[in-house]
């Protein structure tokens, strides 16, 4: 046999088929399951940020009443502060036992209720007389108070409670 036989004998040359895009390679099944992980975190979390805004909203509604409800008062000026400080200690437990409900917070009276403000979040405006009307407020016939400070000291407890650094760009815009 010579060599243009052997020649003939062999099979034209086909190219292989063409690279399907289905199946995916295992690489691309990892990427799409990462990138399905991070959209269901991102989601979830998109979803506790609102209803934490939501539930800080429905909180810092329930100071406002509050304050609009002193305002808004007739009669005995100390009278009107001390119903003030009731309402005021009473949105504030509640927001504690809502955010804090192992720590016992309906037990809390006194100084230790004064502490624990302290301890669980911005307590920068709280002051000896503040601290004074809080611990024993509810026990005075009488209160003097300054109302504007003790509602800014909520309002910062509060946001700092549920929202902690992050701030409200619908505030940041009314401050401006």
């Amino acid at each position: 046999m010579d060599s243009e036989e052997l020649l003939a004998q062999l099979a034209d040359i086909h190219l292989p088929a063409e690279v399907s895009y289905w199946p995916p390679a295992p690489g691309w099944w990892i990427l799409a399951l990462l990138l399905l992980v991070a959209v269901v975190y991102f989601v979830r979390r998109m979803v506790q940020l609102r209803n934490l805004r939501q539930v800080c909203q429905h909180a810092l509604a329930e100071l406002d009443r509050c304050y609009k409800s002193f305002a808004g008062a007739n009669g005995d000026p100390g009278s009107v502060r001390l119903r003030y400080v009731n309402e005021f200690n009473s949105v504030m437990r509640r927001v504690a036992l809502v955010h804090f409900p192992q720590a016992n917070v309906a037990s809390l009276g006194g100084d230790a209720w004064v502490d624990f403000i302290r301890q669980k979040g911005d307590s920068s405006g709280l002051n000896d007389e503040i601290a004074a009307a809080l611990s024993f407020g509810r026990f005075q016939t009488q209160c003097d108070v300054d109302v504007d400070a003790m509602n800014n000291l909520g309002q910062a407890w509060i946001t700092s409670l549920y929202l902690g650094n992050q701030t409200d760009p619908q505030q940041e815009e009314a401050s401006d």
